[in-house]
């Protein structure tokens, strides 16, 4: 039996409930080695680049893209936000997150006081919430803008996501839970296209490896003609499968961003990206 063949085969034991795995770290150096075992040619530095990776031509189309990105203008508009709000209190973004600093590398965390993963577009509202503004949309619009800025300052910075706490680990099987687990009319879970298909196409699109999709986050993908937060796009997944979104910033999704981010500790944050 092949390499491969057996890190599938564990896998799938894995992902189906056997417990053959007895701790995330070991689940997440399973996961890590069944892409670099399938893909093999690929740098396991470069799988931030999502499908950009696998495929020849799409990469040097997204290189010529990248020269002139379509991002660089919501980045640009993300910048004046985050430099120009004052809130009705005086206070700025600064005061909470400290101005000019790269932070992307501080999220997601799980809050212990709060019980409950915190990302960095939470942040950003709860930043507004403290000082008395409104807080914004969290798929699009000057959140993802915003989260654009401090994604691109934090550019090369280590995912580093830490489970120290009960509560921690516990949000982290609440998110691998939700990854394995099939929905919606097509009975698709996000490991069929991300895993067990990654690399396949689907019509003229080839499915990325779930390996480092949490890196390039936000994203100006050409389909929406602008940028949008990783939980817009969680969002779209669900539509395509029929099933029922989950609002955004939902503890859903918060854990499966925690879950998702620690499978690629070690990778580094590219953000924010251009997809199609």
């Amino acid at each position: 039996m092949g390499k491969l063949a057996t890190l599938i085969i564990a896998l799938t034991m894995y992902l189906y409930g056997n417990t053959l795995f007895a701790n995330p770290e070991t689940e997440r150096a399973a996961f890590r080695a069944y892409f670099h075992a399938k893909f093999p040619d690929v740098k396991k530095s470069d799988f931030v680049n999502g499908v950009y990776a696998l495929d020849k031509n799409s990469r040097e189309q997204w290189i010529e893209i990248e020269e002139f990105p379509p991002y660089e203008i919501a980045m640009g508009e993300g910048q004046e936000l985050f430099d120009s709000t004052r809130f009705a209190n005086g206070n700025t973004y600064g005061d909470c997150f400290g101005d000019g600093l790269s932070i992307r590398k501080k999220y997601p965390y799980f809050d212990e006081e709060r019980a409950q993963v915190v990302t960095m577009e939470s942040a950003i509202n709860d930043c507004r919430e403290k000082h008395g503004a409104a807080p914004l949309k969290y798929r699009a619009g000057d959140l993802a803008k915003i989260s654009a800025y401090l994604s691109y300052r934090s550019r090369g910075e280590i995912i580093d996501v830490a489970l120290s706490s009960a509560g921690a680990i516990n949000a982290y099987e609440k998110g691998k839970k939700y990854y394995y687990t099939k929905r919606g009319q097509l009975n698709f879970a996000c490991v069929d296209c991300h895993v067990s298909s990654a690399g396949m196409r689907l019509r003229s699109e080839m499915l990325s490896p779930s390996l480092g999709h949490v890196s390039h986050f936000p994203v100006y993908r050409l389909k929406w003609g602008s940028i949008g937060t990783l939980h817009r796009r969680f969002n779209e997944c669900n539509k395509q499968v029929r099933a029922k979104p989950q609002p955004g910033q939902s503890e859903e999704y918060r854990n499966l961003e925690y879950f998702l981010s620690y499978m690629s500790s070690g990778l580094e944050f590219n953000g924010p990206g251009v997809r199609r």
